[in-house]
This record gives C-alpha cells, sequence and structure tokens, in this order.
C-alpha cells in the first residue's frame, strides 16, 4: 500500500468519524498506551477491570518499574 492510498483511507475514517471514542479507561496518555498493549490480547471489559486496580498504585513508566 502506497502512501497515497494510506492518505486517503485516513482521510475517509476521519471524514466518518472525526472524534472516535474508545471503551477504555485512561488518564494519560501513558495510561492509554498500557490500555492499548493490553486490549491486544483481551476485551475492553477485562483491560478496565484490570486497569481499573493497577492505576491507582502504578500509572507511570516509574511506578510500574518500582
Amino acid at each position: 500500500m502506497n502512501k497515497e492510498k494510506r492518505y486517503e483511507i485516513l482521510k475517509r475514517l476521519r471524514a466518518e468519524n472525526p472524534t472516535p471514542k474508545t471503551e477504555l479507561h485512561y488518564n494519560s496518555t501513558f495510561e492509554l498506551l498500557i490500555a492499548v498493549i493490553l486490549s491486544a490480547q483481551a476485551t475492553d471489559v477485562s483491560v478496565n477491570k484490570a486497569t481499573d486496580k493497577l492505576y491507582p498504585v502504578a500509572n507511570t513508566p516509574e511506578a510500574i518499574f518500582a
């Protein structure tokens, strides 16, 4: 797929849905990244259950590392 075709696809998607929403719970871009990574292996519902418990204690890279 060339650059022009990718651009056209994204342009059409944006026109159809200019402000897409997600069911994932997050308050920062880092939290969204973690949720998206987890959602590749699980449902959004189960990811939200896990991250609702994870984020209060570890919602930054430093907190997860610690």
